[in-house]
């Protein structure tokens, strides 16, 4: 994939989707970046080009990848909102059909299971966790793993651990069946979901990545 093909950024204006946003910049990419809300517009930057609205709302989606090469998802959960996850997936895939766009990135939680999986003590726990404590989101995420898996498209669902807030880009271990540590830098994030853009290693797979 050449630098000069646009990218379609979903969840652009979070916290670690600014990482993944700045990235792109940083290596060239034109974007076009979803934005629910016109005060999160801040990035000035020439090189992106915002469009207002919701991804759970297929217009929305459907003016966003128009154009674009491939899309960057790094949506995270509205608060006091059902869950959006599966809703947000199921647009993006009718408009990728629509418009012939194969490459899909984006990031869920560890919580989500695959037939590959041989979970640790520390994936398992936190799986547990989350299925007691957030049983809606869970099975949301999961439904949206299954989606994918449904899709003819070049998916990569990458499975995250604690996300630390940081500019340290750390080497970075990959996993397809549990999760290798404990933590992963957005720094470190960003570049990996950036690097799929051109590695075909982890299409229609859903790796664990952390460091260490």
């Amino acid at each position: 994939m050449q630098n000069r093909n646009k990218i379609a950024v979903i969840g652009g204006t979070g916290k670690s989707g600014n990482y993944v946003v700045n990235r792109l910049i940083r290596e060239g990419f034109p974007l076009r970046l979803l934005h629910r809300n016109p005060s999160a517009v801040q990035n000035p930057n020439p090189l992106i080009e915002w469009v207002q609205g919701d991804a759970r709302k297929p217009e929305s989606v459907n003016e966003l990848v128009n154009g674009c090469d491939a899309v960057i998802s790094t949506l995270g959960q509205p608060k006091g909102e059902a869950s959006i996850f599966s809703d947000a997936t199921r647009n993006v895939i009718r408009a990728m059909d629509f418009f012939h766009i194969k490459r899909y990135i984006l990031t869920t939680g560890l919580n989500v299971d695959t037939p590959l999986d041989k979970k640790g003590s520390y994936a398992a726990s936190a799986t547990a966790w989350m299925k007691a404590n957030y049983p809606e989101t869970t099975k949301d995420k999961q439904l949206e793993w299954e989606i994918l898996n449904g899709s003819g498209l070049d998916w990569t669902l990458v499975r995250l651990p604690f996300i630390d807030l940081t500019e340290q880009e750390l080497q970075i271990s990959i996993s397809l069946s549990d999760c290798p540590g404990e933590k992963i830098s957005a720094t470190s994030l960003a570049g990996f979901l950036v690097k799929q853009l051109t590695d075909n290693t982890y299409i229609r797979q859903a790796p664990f990545i952390s460091n260490g």
